[in-house]
């Protein structure tokens, strides 16, 4: 479900400000603010059906506005002046007039605009979440190349490692029986040189 979005309004510099999220630290974010300017009582939620309209069609967006005016809330605002301070003073009064006219279908309107904003910032948030998802599962699947990769080359290693073992198994143990051919022959030199010493001696007298 579509968290329901508000409405908060500060003052920075030359400039009132209102933009349409979901918390007040989303709010603190958006303004830059460094501190908690809603302890601090320099910043509110609003309840001003035109600002609450101009912000939640576009929600997490700071409108701006010249400080201290009553005009409307846009997303690029011109500095303060007192023409400007005149004129937004007219706006006003001419916008007060026609609010309390209006004032049951403006609350519709608002409702309809309230879930509309909600709806699209929940549009939003949830394409993030398929984006990192998407992400996610691309990297899933390099590392599962990475591994298979892996996996073949130490099988080969593996094999080739065994038929070196084998291969020097099989010369050592050749090496053996040559050794034990070797004593044998030794021995059978000193028994057959034995005898044949004798023989020469007993032939010279």
């Amino acid at each position: 479900m579509a968290k329901k979005l508000k409405t908060y309004e500060t003052s920075l510099g030359f400039f009132d400000l209102a933009i349409a999220v979901p918390s007040m630290k989303a709010a603190l974010e958006a303004w830059g603010a460094d501190s908690n300017l809603f302890h601090q009582g320099a910043a509110k939620q609003s309840e001003d059906p035109d600002v609450i309209a101009a912000t939640m069609a576009v929600p997490g967006v700071v409108l701006k506005r010249p400080v201290g005016s009553s005009g409307p809330f846009k997303e690029q605002a011109e500095l303060p002046t007192d023409l400007a301070g005149d004129r937004s003073s007219k706006r006003s009064g001419r916008k007060s007039q026609g609010r309390k006219a209006q004032k049951p279908s403006r609350r519709g309107n608002e409702e309809a605009a309230d879930r509309k904003a909600a709806l699209a910032f929940e549009k939003e948030h949830n394409r993030r979440a398929r984006e990192r998802a998407k992400e996610e599962a691309a990297l899933e699947k390099e590392r599962e190349r990475r591994r298979h990769a892996i996996d073949k080359a130490q099988g080969v290693l593996d094999a080739a490692r065994r038929k070196h073992e084998e291969k020097v198994a099989g010369i050592r143990a050749k090496l053996e029986a040559l050794e034990e051919e070797s004593q044998a022959e030794e021995a059978r030199w000193e028994k057959e040189m034995t005898s044949l010493q004798a023989a020469l001696r007993r032939a010279r007298g």
